[in-house]
């Protein structure tokens, strides 16, 4: 019986333990490393906004010069050939 008290125990210990490291490990990571990486990512962004904008400005077109563009479509096209309406009336 007191075999069995003491693995308890330090199972228990251990248990604690481990439980306070993973604690801790949370905690640091909070601290230190999230706001690096967030810092980074947002750096990253503002880089790329930057570039964006300034592509934006150097593709400044002379005045009178006009240019199409065509946008995608991303409607469906109906594919149920049910036949076509048609309206009837009566004639007498």
């Amino acid at each position: 019986m007191p075999a069995f008290v003491i693995l308890f125990f330090v199972n228990f210990i251990r248990t604690l333990l481990i439980i306070l490291i993973i604690f801790y490990a949370i905690r640091l990571f909070t601290r230190f490393v999230l706001p690096y990486l967030l810092k980074k990512g947002v750096q990253n962004m503002e880089s790329k906004m930057n570039q964006q904008y300034r592509n934006q400005q150097n593709q400044h077109k002379p005045t009178g010069e006009v240019t199409v563009e065509k946008g995608t479509t991303n409607q469906k096209q109906s594919r149920s050939y049910d036949g076509d309406y048609v309206d009837f009336e009566e004639v007498e």
